[in-house]
């Protein structure tokens, strides 16, 4: 089920240039010759996979609205869908980082101007299993773990070696140092809390919204089986989890964003799509699943509970 990771410094070099492969117009419609539409017809997109219950969840609440229309979702390593946009296999899709210089750069050479926006600001949770006492760490201490300098003994696990979130935590916390030989990489976020479950030395790294939907019941059943890490951030002095409130206010550390990136040269569904995610429909959908809405005007008040 899980893999030792010999070559995670060769993930900082593979996920940092995505192969330049000949990108055309784009299609892949419903396959009865005729063209989607921002509400209809079928379309294919490559999503992060750290945002499969989120996506899934969207989707839902999309082709609810608009019964013509059919999304099919691919979930897989962020890398990956990259690769997918580049190669002309997706239109759209939903990642932790925008277009770099060198990427954009290539679409203004094949005269390609994709579409690009921030949907939220997402977070990192570290889960140890129920057993380990060592669930409240500094950032030095984070630090220290996905380097291979703590004292104590830690598994590493991440859902993938090509994942958002081993890139995350090589570019933010490592600065570039490869992660340590007791780092695995599972098939899914699933098995990553799966493995924590059991390993009372784990510490598995995974996309917050796999445990975030407090009225979801896989969600519930995923945070009952594993203990979410309280992290202190550089320059503060509270221990938090990462909550909505700490997310947005940036106290918790391990923050990014998430994104869509379209290259569609007409208006069909993948416009549509994104759209929708941008809208007060999708960034509701977002902020139930306790991520913070990039396109809604959120106001925190304080309140003083009563017995």
């Amino acid at each position: 089920m899980f893999l030792k990771a010999k070559n995670w410094m060769g993930l900082a070099l593979a996920t940092a240039s995505v192969t330049m492969l000949a990108a055309g117009c784009g299609g892949n419609n419903s396959g009865k010759g005729e063209l989607d539409g921002p509400t209809k017809g079928e379309i294919h997109i490559s999503v992060d996979k750290t945002y499969q219950p989120l996506l899934e969840s969207e989707i839902r609440v999309f082709e609810s609205q608009y019964p013509k229309a059919k999304i099919i979702a691919h979930y897989k390593p962020e890398a990956d869908c990259f690769k997918d946009l580049f190669n002309d296999s997706a239109r759209l899709i939903i990642v932790t980082r925008d277009l770099k210089e060198n990427e954009l750069e290539y679409f203004k050479k094949e005269k390609i101007r994709p579409q690009s926006g921030k949907l939220a600001t997402d977070a990192i949770a570290l889960i140890v299993n129920h057993s380990n006492p060592d669930s409240i760490l500094t950032m030095d201490q984070v630090r220290e773990i996905m380097n291979g300098k703590s004292q104590k003994k830690w598994n590493i696990v991440f859902d993938d070696q090509n994942s958002s979130t081993a890139r995350y935590v090589l570019d933010s916390i490592n600065k570039g140092q490869p992660l340590p030989a007791n780092t695995m990489a599972a098939h899914s976020n699933a098995e990553v809390i799966s493995h924590v479950e059991k390993d009372k030395n784990a510490i598995g790294v995974i996309g917050v919204n796999w445990i975030s939907d407090t009225n979801d019941s896989t969600a519930i059943e995923f945070s009952n089986r594993i203990t979410t890490v309280k992290l202190r951030a550089d320059g503060y002095t509270e221990f938090v989890k990462p909550y909505q409130y700490f997310i947005g206010t940036k106290s918790y550390p391990l923050t990014r964003g998430m994104f869509y990136i379209l290259k569609e040269p007409r208006q069909g569904l993948g416009s549509g799509f994104a759209t929708f995610l941008s809208g007060q429909p999708g960034q509701l959908v977002i902020g139930k699943f306790k991520l913070f809405p990039a396109r809604l005007n959120i106001v925190f008040r304080e309140a003083t509970l009563t017995e």
